[in-house]
């Protein structure tokens, strides 16, 4: 038998499936060929944001007998993550800037992620064997992006390919502010019409959180519910921390909201007032001697807010609403009681004959709970709290529930708001 040698072996080389770029929140197969049988390797993934910020992962792996390394069937030997993980390279990232999370601020470029394998088990200091760069993106072939200035309402509006009608979807994010737009991208690549709202430090909206008015967010309802690509009577709410103690109050004041998706949502009213009509809700108290340092001298605030049980003039009053609810929640949520929130909004819906919402707890996942891939932030700066805290969650296990609630909630809204579930091409 020849010897296998390194004269007549081909050059290792990096396949990608899909080859060059597909949406950020599909799947990508990672293999090498053309190794040494049994070669010990380093493979390494990293992306710059578009602040600069540099999120690298490694991970030490072993050849089979062939020369081969296939990520879905060769466990990780360790680095940024073990076992069987074939995106764990996207997953596992860690940013160079403490406490920074990712974030794609224009979703009409990709990410650009480049791949390495390296000879060894050193993550800096092996020989380069091959590379790849993969583009990940936001918008899935014929999407629209249509900016949005009507009356008060600030918003980007991503439209399907085809003639629609759509379902429609009001999409919120948190306490960061401004207009963020790529999980209402993603989401209307599979079928839905999807209006990123701002509400407030965008444009000519409020600065600051201390008062909303739900007026301006009943304008925003109205306005898609009208929308001539928007079908149906009424449209789905998807909202996330402070958007969803947000989406809690809309479906509990407003009319035309048929289901709504809460991501990690407080039901009670917290650090701002909320005014609809002749109705105030008061925020809750602040307990800042319940808050706790950790040994990485972050500050955890799980604790921190008087229970809307005690002061029940801050409760939002789910009751009312007669909207159907998917609830979804990470165990390990450090920056509020998301479970408990989620328990205690079921028990007011029951209690007054409403349809009992669905709650999908995630053990060991934190706050940002965020579409498929994206790293877990488990600590960063809190606008109310003015610190660094610890927002919970173990890396893998998050992921794990990342996956699964973004499935959850589109077959959800396809259900409730009546749309063909689509399937989306890997490749762009």
């Amino acid at each position: 038998m020849q010897a296998f040698t390194a004269q007549n072996r081909m050059a290792p080389i990096m396949i990608l499936e899909p080859a060059d770029s597909c949406l950020f929140d599909q799947p990508v197969l990672i293999a090498v060929h053309g190794l040494a049988p049994e070669q010990p390797v380093t493979l390494r993934a990293a992306l710059r944001d578009e602040k600069g910020a540099l999120f690298r992962a490694h991970a030490r792996y072993r050849a089979d007998a062939r020369g081969d390394l296939d990520l879905a069937r060769a466990p990780a030997l360790g680095g940024s993550f073990s076992g069987i993980e074939p995106m764990g390279l996207l997953w596992a990232m860690e940013p160079d800037r403490p406490f920074w999370r990712l974030i794609k601020r224009d979703v009409q470029t990709p990410f650009v992620v480049e791949l390495e394998v390296l000879d060894g088990h050193e993550p800096d200091g092996g020989r380069l064997l091959a590379r790849a760069v993969h583009e990940r993106h936001f918008m899935a072939p014929g999407v629209r992006r249509v900016p949005v200035r009507e009356g008060r309402v600030r918003a980007t509006l991503f439209l399907p390919p085809g003639n629609g009608p759509f379902p429609g979807i009001v999409d919120l994010f948190g306490v960061g502010g401004g207009l963020l737009e790529y999980r209402a991208s993603l989401l209307a690549g599979k079928g839905f019409a999807v209006m990123a709202l701002a509400y407030y430090n965008y444009d000519d909206l409020p600065k600051g959180m201390k008062v909303f008015h739900l007026e301006y967010f009943e304008e925003a309802v109205n306005y898609l519910l009208s929308h001539p690509q928007v079908k149906g009577s009424g449209i789905g709410l998807l909202g996330i921390s402070k958007g969803g103690e947000l989406g809690l109050a809309m479906a509990s004041f407003l009319k035309g909201i048929k289901a709504a998706v809460i991501i990690n949502g407080s039901v009670a009213a917290v650090g701002s007032t909320m005014h609809y009509k002749d109705e105030t809700i008061p925020p809750v108290t602040s307990l800042k001697k319940r808050v706790r340092r950790t040994k990485d001298g972050l500050l955890n605030v799980v604790d921190a807010l008087e229970s809307p049980l005690v002061e029940e003039k801050s409760f939002i009053p789910v009751e009312r609403s007669d909207t159907t609810f998917l609830l979804l929640v990470g165990q390990d949520d450090h920056n509020w009681k998301s479970e408990f929130y989620a328990n205690e909004i079921s028990k007011r819906l029951q209690a007054q004959g409403k349809e009992k919402p669905q709650i999908i707890c995630y053990p060991e996942a934190g706050h940002y709970i965020e579409p498929p891939y994206f790293p877990l932030c488990k600590a960063g700066m809190h606008l109310l709290v003015g610190a660094n805290i610890t927002f919970g969650g173990e890396p893998k296990p998050h992921a794990v529930a990342q996956v699964d609630a973004w499935q959850q909630l589109q077959t959800f809204f396809h259900k409730h708001l009546g749309s063909e579930e689509r399937t989306i091409p890997s490749k762009l």
